[in-house]
């Protein structure tokens, strides 16, 4: 049962190690990202989040999303300024997935270290800093029955304790019917029903394009860059199949070396047992004889000198 446990805690770690990786993988573009690198529909975005705000325009948002052109380092789906009153950061995600709550903490904390350095603001001075205020958003585009309108560190990862540190992340599912937003998520429901149909090829993805097109959902950004559309997701979809196969594979691997090493310590174990079986034996031998001591015989065939000192006790009832 020892080694069952172990064996299976081995190919989690590896499962876990890989599930890491897919989480590193080179950064491309999305539809997400790419939609809202044009600010024509950022403004549409900030004002789906703001509707009280319309004296805001295009030239008063600034991008300031995190790229790195290392695997390794961290980046989000969205970042951008509003003049000097909010920082505003907005993930999507497909998978429900508390852990965002701790990224979007990093993305917030990097965006702050590069907004200082870009206001040329000094943490070490005593003059205050100033900084725009920080709103934190998260776009769940999958299926879930609970869905609550705001996730936080100190209720999900410390049972609601006040601690130092707290984040607070509001969850928008479809927002109001028409604007930016859920014309976006009526997009990924259109893409996941058509690969449900097509599976993930450039048909899924034309007809996704053709319907949406038809329910005037995101048209215009659709008809004016419907080629990079296609290539953006075949290039996703491309990542992912050779992604789930790479895991497949060191998954598989795993096990099959993990079963190896537990029918090696098995064979171990069995000649370990029988060497042990035999020592007692002939300890047993040796003390019917009594030519030597127990502590002689401990040493000759590797025992303890409790287990001798236990078979003589049995030879001994055994005698009587």
């Amino acid at each position: 049962m020892k080694r069952l446990v172990k064996n299976e805690d081995k190919t989690a770690d590896v499962e876990q190690q890989n599930e890491d990786k897919v989480m590193k993988r080179a950064i491309k573009d999305s539809v997400f990202t790419n939609l809202f690198q044009d600010k024509k529909y950022l403004i549409q975005l900030y004002r789906a989040l703001h509707p009280e705000d319309m004296d805001a325009t295009e030239d008063d948002l600034t991008d300031i999303t995190i790229k790195n052109i290392l695997t390794d380092g961290i980046y989000n789906d969205l970042g951008f300024t509003v003049g000097d009153k909010y920082i505003i950061m907005v993930e999507c995600q497909s998978t429900w997935t508390m852990n965002i709550i701790i990224r979007v903490l990093m993305y917030l904390v990097q965006t702050w270290m590069d907004y200082f350095e870009r206001t040329s603001q000094n943490l070490y001075k005593s003059k205050r800093v100033k900084m725009p205020v920080p709103e934190l958003y998260v776009i769940y585009t999958g299926e879930r029955k609970t869905r609550p309108r705001q996730i936080s560190l100190s209720k999900e990862f410390f049972d609601g304790k006040k601690c130092c540190v707290d984040v607070k992340v509001k969850m928008i599912y479809d927002s109001k019917k028409g604007n930016i937003i859920n014309q976006y998520v009526t997009f990924t429901k259109v893409c996941n029903e058509q690969v449900v149909l097509h599976g993930r090829t450039k048909k899924a993805i034309l007809e996704t394009i053709r319907i949406c097109k038809d329910k005037n959902v995101l048209k215009e950004y659709l008809e004016s860059k419907e080629r990079e559309v296609v290539d953006i997701m075949m290039v996703l979809y491309d990542e992912e199949e050779i992604m789930r196969s790479y895991i497949k594979s060191e998954v598989q691997e795993a096990v099959q070396e993990a079963v190896q090493e537990a029918v090696q310590e098995a064979v171990q174990e069995a000649v370990q047992e029988t060497i042990q079986k035999e020592n007692i034996e002939s300890a047993k031998r040796m003390l019917i004889r009594g030519k030597l001591s127990i502590e002689e015989i401990a040493e000759d065939f590797n025992l303890s000198v409790e287990t001798v000192v236990e078979l003589q006790k049995q030879i001994n009832l055994q005698l009587v």
